[in-house]
C-alpha cells in the first residue's frame, strides 16, 4: 500500500512537472512569435530589386509614417529626363531619335529614343519634360548626370551645314569680306544648316570667343 502511494505521488509530480514544462514551452513560443513580429516592424524592405542611392536615416532613428528613409532605383534601364522649350514641343513625337551627350563622357554621343512626352508645362522654366531610353547605354551611369539632348525632328540629305561655333548671334557668319547675314534651318548638337546667305564656296573665319 505504501508502494502504491509513492507511485501515485510520483505520477502526480510527473504530471505537474509535465504541465509546467508545457506551459513554459507555450510561453517561450509566444515570446518568440512576439519578438519576431516586433523585429519585422523595425525591418525596412523594398518591394523592388535595385540599388540604394541615398539613405536619409541612421540606425536607431525614429521614422514617421510616409517619411522617406532611402532612395532606391534600378541599377540598369536608366530613363533620361530632358527639358524642351515650348517653341519646339509641337515638333516632337514618341519614337523620335535623340542624340545625347553627357558631361561625364566628353566627346561621346549616345543614341536614344523618345519614350514619353509630359503634356504639362513648367510655368517657371517655360519648358516641357520628356523621357527617353538609351538604345545602347554607357558602360557606367549614375542618377543625376548632366547632359544635353538633340532630338532629330527632320533629316535632310546634301544640306549645307557649318559648325555652330562659326555662327554669330544666330544669324551672321564672318567671311574674308566681313560679316554676312544668313538664314539657318535644321540644327544638331554641333552644326547648323544654312539656307541662304552663303554657299559651299564661301570661306568662313571662326569668330573670336
Amino acid at each position: 500500500e505504501l508502494s502504491q502511494s509513492n507511485t501515485n505521488l510520483l505520477k502526480r509530480k510527473y504530471e505537474r512537472t509535465k504541465n509546467e514544462l508545457q506551459t513554459q514551452l507555450q510561453q517561450a513560443e509566444n515570446n518568440y512569435k512576439s519578438t519576431s513580429t516586433v523585429s519585422k516592424d523595425f525591418t525596412v524592405s523594398s518591394k523592388i530589386d535595385g540599388t540604394v542611392y541615398a539613405l536619409y536615416k541612421n540606425p536607431g532613428e525614429i521614422v514617421n509614417t510616409m517619411e522617406p528613409v532611402a532612395a532606391i532605383g534600378k541599377s540598369k534601364d536608366f530613363v533620361v529626363e530632358l527639358q524642351v522649350d515650348e517653341i519646339d514641343i509641337v515638333k516632337l513625337e514618341v519614337g523620335q531619335k535623340i542624340l545625347i551627350t553627357l558631361d561625364a563622357y566628353q566627346g561621346e554621343v549616345f543614341e536614344a529614343r523618345l519614350r514619353k512626352i509630359f503634356p504639362r508645362k513648367d510655368e517657371r522654366s517655360q519648358t516641357f519634360k520628356i523621357e527617353a531610353i538609351f538604345n545602347q547605354a554607357p558602360a557606367k551611369l549614375y542618377p543625376g548626370l548632366s547632359g544635353e539632348g538633340n532630338i532629330i525632328v527632320a533629316e535632310k540629305k546634301e544640306a549645307l551645314t557649318i559648325p555652330k561655333s562659326y555662327l554669330i548671334r544666330n544669324s551672321m557668319v564672318k567671311t574674308e569680306d566681313g560679316e554676312v547675314e544668313v538664314t539657318i534651318g535644321l540644327q544638331t548638337l554641333d552644326s547648323v544648316e544654312i539656307l541662304e546667305g552663303i554657299d559651299e564656296k564661301t570661306a568662313l573665319l571662326k569668330p573670336e570667343q
